[in-house]
């Protein structure tokens, strides 16, 4: 959940058209979104280092791309397409399947 958060802040960073590109990069959503990600990916190491496997953690990570489109839905009414959908569907049967 917390890597979809910082793709979204990160999102929302980009509606905006800057004048130069430094405003682009550094503005406080493009750099809100990075250190989100930031703890993300620290919270992944954390994670390996008590002995969750990586293949565990990325199946978990997988999560993301359930919930991104969920809130893009929510935030930015962006429409969940029927390939979406069901490329959804498929990403929840392999991590029920990998979990068996």
């Amino acid at each position: 959940m917390v890597s979809a958060c910082s793709q979204i802040l990160l999102k929302q960073g980009t509606k905006k058209n800057y004048q130069t590109i430094w405003q682009q990069y550094l503005n406080l959503w493009v750099i809100s979104g990075y250190m989100i990600m930031g703890v993300a990916m620290l919270a992944n190491i954390f994670a390996m280092s008590k002995g969750v496997q990586v293949k565990e953690v990325s199946t978990i990570e997988s999560f993301s791309y359930l919930f991104v489109p969920f809130l893009s839905w929510m935030l930015f009414n962006e429409r969940i397409t029927k390939k979406k959908a069901i490329s959804i569907t498929l990403i929840i049967i392999g991590i029920i399947i990998f979990f068996q």
